[in-house]
């Protein structure tokens, strides 16, 4: 029997992702994540994605209550895994890619 060896406790959320940057590439796209870390993020993607390389990303949380804004997780971070997904039910996102959270920052949206 294998033990877990991940250094960090996953969250299985699912909150809107915004893909900004893939090495030098930058990109608007759109997705949501399946879980997150204090360490990475897994999330599913429409192409697909190099181990090694980097990324940036927005998580957008949502506010606490109506009077408040949601708050944006602006990301650094490096592909560590990107696979294509058997039997895929988002038919327009048949990657699986974890990228590591090595550098972050929030940031409040204006309402």
């Amino acid at each position: 029997m294998q033990s877990e060896q991940r250094k960090s406790q996953r969250f299985d959320l699912r909150l809107p992702m915004e893909l900004v940057r893939r090495g030098s590439e930058p990109l608007a796209k759109s997705t949501e994540t399946r879980n997150v870390s204090s360490g990475g993020v897994l999330f599913h993607s429409e192409g697909q994605m190099q181990v090694g390389e980097p990324i940036e990303y927005f998580i957008t949380f949502p506010a606490a209550n109506r009077d408040n804004a949601p708050v944006r997780l602006h990301c650094v971070g490096t592909v560590i895994r990107a696979e294509q997904r058997n039997q895929s039910p988002v038919r327009d996102k048949p990657f699986s890619v974890a990228a590591t959270m090595e550098r972050y920052e929030f940031v409040r949206v204006r309402s």
